[in-house]
């Protein structure tokens, strides 16, 4: 990566002017409702794809993917609108029609030496995302900020900021396919279903469950002062083998029959990672995790649904009984909470933030975020699908990333921060 020399490399990036891209056409205006689902998760993600074609360069990749913005934007046309704060106090989208803000930029070097992108690195992979100035808060960014970095080997970059409240993985990947497909004149295969008052609160709203996930626990381990440690990131690949592996560990005891990769995968995570963080046995600590509920929805949620139809689930337990029982205790949690989820568990989590206006606390907890099963990787502008596709960091430090690796996208990489010294142990767990 570097010269041959030991001078890491440094990526220069010139970014030009940022444009507004509004839709082709007149659409909609006026206020556009954001259920429940999408209030608790409105973060700005951050994520590239790397695009390298033998056969064409990278002169008119900004004209191309300008111009196909500017067309799926009138289907999409919230993404051209900008949040604000509704009488009721929640998120909501002014369809101004104003557009999506676009930046155009060069690198100094080729599109390999950027590096592995399979690691988020904020500083390196920052560059080709495009921050807005002086940003105080999610209301003075646009819900979609793009930018297009050209490099000197033919290849670009685009790097995108979405607001999740926008939508969660499965609806951002539909709207960036829809994007490619408009760019090589394809009709859309999965148009987007805009309207998601399906997912109102019901009147009166109905908690029928504790809801654990909003839960917040008192830190006696005092964690918080090995978080004043340098940050160390790393990435730990589960090829099938080892995946398989784990089952077998998570299985072995007959506790449980059977279970399902994520299932072995969590449990063994989150009881390494209370390990390296050295909690304490009466330490509560929490597992927290996304669940599709397009499927669970009674009805399911239509094809296409442009906005977020995932679900936080939980499992909550002393940080002792995770580290003394056998990896099937911590499985047998994880299975719990995924099967928790169904139509009125999801009602229910609708109407308990209505109610509550609740957000979910990340003290003493693990958020896990799945991209596994997101095919980010089939994206098509025109120049193939992308060498390279992820994100550019991990929100917070207490999210672990997993996401589909090599091969047929068989393997698992599993993404984190933790303080330096809980790392060293932490690599030494992942060792099986």
């Amino acid at each position: 990566m570097a010269d041959g020399s030991n001078n890491k490399f440094q990526l220069s990036v010139k970014q030009g002017e940022p444009i507004l891209v509004p839709p082709a056409e007149e659409t909609v205006k006026g206020l556009y409702f954001l259920s429940n689902l999408d209030q608790n998760i409105a973060v700005v993600v951050r994520t590239i794809y790397c695009f390298k074609s033998d056969v064409k360069g990278n002169e008119d990749a900004m004209e191309v993917i300008k111009d196909a913005l500017s067309k799926v934007l009138v289907q999409y046309y919230p993404l051209a609108g900008r949040l604000t704060i509704s009488s009721e106090g929640k998120l909501i989208v002014d369809c101004t029609g104003e557009g999506a803000v676009l930046v155009e930029a060069e690198a100094n070097c080729e599109i390999t030496e950027i590096g592995d992108t399979t690691k988020p690195d904020p500083v390196t992979l920052g560059k080709l995302v495009y921050d807005i100035p002086g940003a105080q808060n999610i209301l003075q960014i646009p819900p979609l900020v793009a930018q297009v970095t050209r490099f000197n080997c033919g290849g670009f970059v685009l790097g995108l900021c979405m607001n999740h409240c926008m939508f969660d993985g499965i609806g951002a990947m539909e709207f960036v396919n829809s994007w490619g497909e408009t760019a090589r004149g394809l009709p859309l295969k999965v148009p987007p279903f805009p309207d998601r008052s399906i997912l109102k609160a019901r009147n009166p709203p109905k908690i029928e469950f504790p809801h654990h996930e909003f839960v917040e626990i008192e830190d006696i381990s005092n964690t918080s002062k090995l978080y004043e440690e340098e940050m160390l990131y790393r990435s730990f690949c589960f090829d099938p083998e080892k995946l398989e592996k784990l089952k077998e560990m998570a299985t072995e005891n007959g506790v449980i029959p059977k279970c399902s990769t994520f299932e072995a995968l969590s449990a063994f995570v989150w009881k390494a990672r209370c390990q390296a963080l050295r909690m304490l046995p009466d330490q509560q600590t929490k597992l927290l995790f996304a669940v599709d509920g397009r499927s669970r929805f009674a009805p399911p949620i239509p094809e296409g649904y442009f906005g977020n139809a995932i679900v936080l689930t939980n499992s909550l337990c002393r940080a002792g009984d995770l580290l003394d029982n056998h990896l099937s205790f911590a499985v047998g949690l994880v299975k719990e909470a995924v099967n928790l989820v169904n139509d009125s568990y999801m009602r229910s989590a609708i109407d308990y933030f209505e109610v509550t206006r609740a957000r979910p606390s990340l003290a003493g907890t693990l958020l896990i975020t799945t991209w596994s099963r997101l095919s980010f990787h089939t994206t098509d502008f025109g120049w193939g699908e992308p060498i390279l596709s992820g994100p550019v960091a991990l929100p917070e430090k207490e999210v672990i990333l997993f996401l589909s690796h090599g091969k047929e996208r068989k393997s698992i990489n599993v993404l984190l921060g933790l303080p330096a010294s809980a790392m060293k142990f932490f690599e030494e767990l992942m060792q099986i």
